[in-house]
């Protein structure tokens, strides 16, 4: 097999079967079975709209992690440097509807593949191919222990040597480590970061431990002057906010029937992150990533909503607009 060229985006993480329930998990009924994982979410919707990315993982070397690989091969993602280890189970997500607006996630993740992730996985994604034009990390890696920690640090330095621009979603998952453990870790990743997205109340996380939280735009000010080039603040409903040495750039969210918020987060990003590589500006990045996210709240599952470049207009068709 010939070593996969150079991508625009190379992301790494952990991919896990997901199951879908329709109600309370205790009564039973059947699920629907699908994949999720916060990068390869991003990776599917930047492929779909026509970017090159490779994602480099572990699964385990089991039917569940097949199913992981297969999916993402099938959404013309490259997973030629993704790893079976035969050591250890593909993790589990259940998903739990239990009100329209309100669904619990129950992760099975402890000992699994994708949190035994370490450097040398990093390393030989850099050594394959030429470098990406962009990394994109998640805080979630990270949290899963400290081989997939010291992968994200490796991946950050060799991002620094090889000039490739980094995206950090920051990504809080308060059943994975606390407040206290991930801005511990993501305060000394802030110097490596160019673009930066968060939820308001993530922000925080980031910033120095000595400092004030203040306004959104006074903590955006703050990482700015520690290096970030972009600081990209994710407030659902109300849209999103860019912060650049520029100013500051507000874009409403796109109006659609919400349907499942699960995965609209990763959606937007893979928005921003596709026109960012098609060299637009701060503004048709935050159009194109409200744009994304709305097709991910208007469809249920993590990434199956997830919309061509092709289907980027569709938003403006109307309710009940039949396109023919």
């Amino acid at each position: 097999m010939s070593a996969p060229s150079g991508a625009d985006v190379l992301t790494f993480g952990e991919s896990m079967v997901a199951l879908r329930g329709d109600g309370p998990l205790r009564l039973g009924g059947s699920m629907a079975v699908s994949v999720a994982g916060a990068e390869s979410n991003v990776a599917i919707g930047l492929a779909r709209l026509g970017h090159t990315v490779r994602w480099t993982g572990a699964v385990g070397d089991d039917e569940a992690g097949e199913l992981v690989l297969r999916t993402l091969r099938a959404e013309g993602v490259d997973v030629s440097g993704a790893a079976r280890d035969a050591g250890a189970p593909t993790g589990l997500l259940l998903f739990e509807p239990r009100l329209p607006e309100v669904t619990r996630v129950h992760y099975y993740r402890a000992g699994s593949a994708g949190s035994r992730l370490g450097p040398d996985a990093v390393q030989r994604a850099f050594d394959a191919g030429p470098p990406p034009r962009v990394l994109h990390l998640t805080g979630i890696t990270p949290a899963l222990g400290a081989g997939p920690r010291a992968a994200c640090e490796r991946a950050l330095r060799l991002a620094r040597r090889h000039s490739v621009r980094v995206c950090l979603d920051v990504n809080f998952r308060s059943r994975l480590w606390s407040d206290e453990e991930a801005g511990a870790a993501l305060r000394d990743w802030i110097p490596y970061v160019d673009v930066l997205v968060a939820s308001d109340d993530e922000l925080p996380l980031c910033l120095p431990a000595d400092g004030t939280p203040g306004e959104l735009a006074d903590q955006a000010g703050l990482l700015l002057g520690l290096g970030v080039r972009e600081v990209v603040v994710k407030l659902g409903s109300r849209g999103a906010t860019a912060y650049t040495p520029d100013g500051e750039l507000h874009c409403p969210a796109r109006a659609v029937r919400a349907v499942d918020a699960v995965g609209a987060g990763d959606a937007f990003v893979a928005g921003y992150l596709s026109a960012l590589l098609d060299g637009e500006g701060v503004g048709e990045r935050l159009e194109r990533g409200v744009t994304t996210g709305a097709f991910a709240v208007a469809s249920r599952g993590d990434w199956e909503g997830a919309p061509t470049r092709a289907e980027l207009g569709m938003l403006g068709g109307g309710d009940g607009a039949v396109l023919r």
